[in-house]
């Protein structure tokens, strides 16, 4: 009979609250049994329908929780399986450096090791592009804030003040996203007389 009065799908397994719960349903039924014998004051009415709802809250309480619970672990799992898809064609590239180190401790052949090292940049690119990150360089380009860092400034007779002179590290983004802003050196146009000398 006690089964009768719990709603649909209730966590059987997972309620913390069971006891409490059974108790209340078991109460309102024997309320309901009660008032179906003879009629009982309102205010036991009011009792056995209050009780009915505390149990429902907290059958809802218990399945919130696992549901929380659940959502957490599917969050969980789905990073991990992004983490995996992504580390995994780099593990390869991982294979070539070690091999290369290898290689160098046995050969002074320079170009061969060159050769090896062209490779595996090459492999390299095609594995970011295949996850759809793109390298890019700032050389010549205009300074950006928003996709340069800045590391200094340089006095330069032929490169007008404002643009990248070099850059330490390329930039990478993905789509419009960006991964790494580039490191650049930026030009701060021709050396002015004494200009060295002012804190």
């Amino acid at each position: 009979m006690e089964e009768q009065n719990k709603p649909a799908g209730s966590p059987e397994t997972e309620n913390p609250n069971a006891a409490a719960v059974d108790e209340l349903l078991e109460q309102t039924q024997v309320n309901e049994e009660a008032a179906a014998e003879e009629e009982i004051p309102e205010t036991d009415k009011l009792k056995a329908q209050l009780a009915e709802q505390q149990a429902k809250f907290l059958y809802l309480q218990a399945e919130y929780q696992n549901f929380r619970k659940r959502s957490a672990r599917d969050i969980s799992d789905a990073r991990s399986h992004a983490a995996a898809d992504t580390l995994i064609p780099f593990l390869g590239i991982a294979d070539f450096l070690e091999m290369a180190r290898n290689a160098a401790e046995k050969s002074d052949n320079l170009d061969a090791i060159k050769q090896g090292l062209l490779m595996i940049i090459a492999q390299f690119d095609k594995t970011l592009e295949e996850l759809s990150v793109k390298k890019f360089s700032g050389v010549g380009a205009k300074f950006d804030p928003a996709i340069h860092d800045a590391v200094g400034k340089e006095a330069s007779d032929t490169i007008p003040e404002g643009t990248i002179i070099r850059e330490w590290n390329c930039g990478y983004k993905i789509g419009e996203k960006l991964l790494r802003p580039a490191r650049v050196m930026v030009s701060s146009g021709p050396e002015v007389p004494g200009e060295e000398n002012k804190e």
